[in-house]
């Protein structure tokens, strides 16, 4: 079930709001545009590849590309992997890739097909940690000021919307606000 926390930009250690109902979590993100709907999983073999993933949410996925519109669609993956050597270091490449505080200039919309991660926005003096699972739908606008975890081992399955093929790149803001807040591993037991 999703999780979401906020805490002050300079505490990490003041938990102001921690939640997993669906309407509070909708209710502390309206202000600021960004939606987080549901919606039912469906059973893939594992490794299921990017057209049948697209395939099981097919309407799913034709809504939110038109309502948004986003032409572009795929899926990535990230699971473990521990008959790869070097399955560690990529994991921690892509982990690190997003772990500092950007924006983007398009809306960032991803779907949990399965596994989590969590999307940090950084809001008003406040940092909301919201922790996605699957069968979460996130759309965070574009020039909202986040990073992304996908935890130490990363797990996880997602569709990704995007306006225009090079929309989705990251402007980093320089903040190291990221490293001040509690990781993607230590949320869930926090």
């Amino acid at each position: 079930m999703t999780l979401l926390q906020v805490m002050p930009e300079d505490d990490a250690t003041t938990v102001l709001v921690r939640t997993r109902d669906s309407a509070e979590i909708s209710a502390q993100l309206a202000p600021f545009g960004i939606t987080l709907e549901n919606w039912d999983t469906v059973d893939l073999p594992a490794g299921a590849g990017q057209d049948e993933v697209l395939a099981a949410y097919r309407s799913e996925v034709d809504r939110v590309a038109k309502e948004g519109p986003y032409p572009l669609v795929d899926v990535v993956r990230l699971v473990p992997d521990d008959s790869d050597p070097d399955w560690q270091a990529k994991a921690d490449g892509a982990r690190t890739k997003f772990l500092d505080e950007h924006t983007h200039d398009e809306d960032e919309v991803r779907f949990f097909v399965e596994g989590i991660g969590c999307f940090y926005l950084h809001l008003d003096g406040k940092v909301y940690a919201v922790v996605c699972e699957a069968g979460d739908l996130m759309s965070v606008p574009a020039g909202t000021t986040h990073w992304f975890d996908m935890g130490s081992r990363p797990h996880f399955c997602a569709i990704r919307f995007f306006q225009e093929e090079d929309g989705w790149v990251a402007g980093f803001t320089g903040s190291k606000i990221s490293a001040a807040m509690p990781t993607l591993d230590e949320l869930p037991a926090a």
